[in-house]
């Protein structure tokens, strides 16, 4: 099977390392294309201003300027020599990407793209970071079997899997939970306003550390109670409900003010 991965952190990042070494028990032949530098948030952002650049780090290992859309497009079409991948996989991001936050993350857009390219894709996030102790270690241990297992079972062409590992040891994690995508009842993003060393002021956009009420079944409850969350996602963002009740309302000959 070959695989390539990605992330949004960057091609220093410990949670990429962690992901080579999740691929590496699952394959031999494992190719790395990831951007320079952090590109958290970027969601499915391409590279259209720019040139896009490219480091070849070794055989199969690559650090571009790109978005993780770009790394996973020139991994696919450009860089990887031969068969196009197998499996696509997305992280370890630094930090859980479930409810909202799904549309923002870099992680999940180099899902997307894979599937975009018709390849099996996975994002995989790690839980905390604002925590003290928090590591990697449960989505190394758990990540290969889940891996494992949702690739023998198999799921539609349209559609990316979401795994977000909870913190804590990983011999007390007990349980995967299939999840569909919460929503927060909390406002977790804000920005703080500071003052540069020449008097100017900035905003630096962060997180506030609340924690919602997120209903039973959404991936925000699993990570709460302490289960991995694997949320099957797509891209169609139609909302059918209101799509039928609209059509009744408003289809046909355009009004007039």
């Amino acid at each position: 099977m070959r695989i390539l991965i990605t992330n949004d952190d960057g091609i220093h990042a410990d949670g990429l390392e962690a992901l080579e070494r999740i691929a590496a028990r699952l394959s031999d032949d494992v190719w790395v294309v990831a951007p320079e530098y952090e590109q958290s948030g970027a969601s499915r952002a391409l590279t259209l201003a720019d040139p896009i650049r490219v480091r070849t780090l070794s055989e199969r290992r690559f650090a571009t300027t790109g978005t993780p859309t770009d790394c996973v497009m020139l991994g696919v079409n450009d860089l990887i020599q031969g068969k196009k991948p197998d499996l696509v996989l997305s992280g370890v991001n630094r930090g859980a990407n479930l409810a909202e936050d799904v549309t923002m993350s870099g992680t999940v857009a180099g899902a997307i793209e894979g599937m975009a390219l018709g390849i099996p894709s996975i994002a995989l996030s790690q839980m905390g970071f604002y925590e003290e102790g928090t590591s990697f270690e449960p989505a190394e241990t758990h990540a290969p079997g889940i891996i494992k297992r949702l690739m023998e079972i198999g799921w539609p062409p349209d559609v990316v899997m979401n795994i977000n590992f909870p913190n804590g040891k990983a011999g007390e994690i007990r349980e995967v939970e299939v999840t569909r995508q919460g929503f927060r009842d909390v406002q977790v993003r804000h920005a703080e306003r500071r003052t540069d060393l020449r008097g100017r002021e900035y905003f630096w956009v962060g997180f506030r550390q609340l924690r919602s009420s997120p209903a039973e079944g959404t991936d925000l409850r699993a990570l709460y109670d302490g289960k991995i969350s694997v949320t099957p996602l797509h891209i169609d963002l139609t909302h059918l409900p209101t799509l039928n009740d609209m059509r009744g309302r408003l289809g046909g000959v355009p009004p007039k003010l």
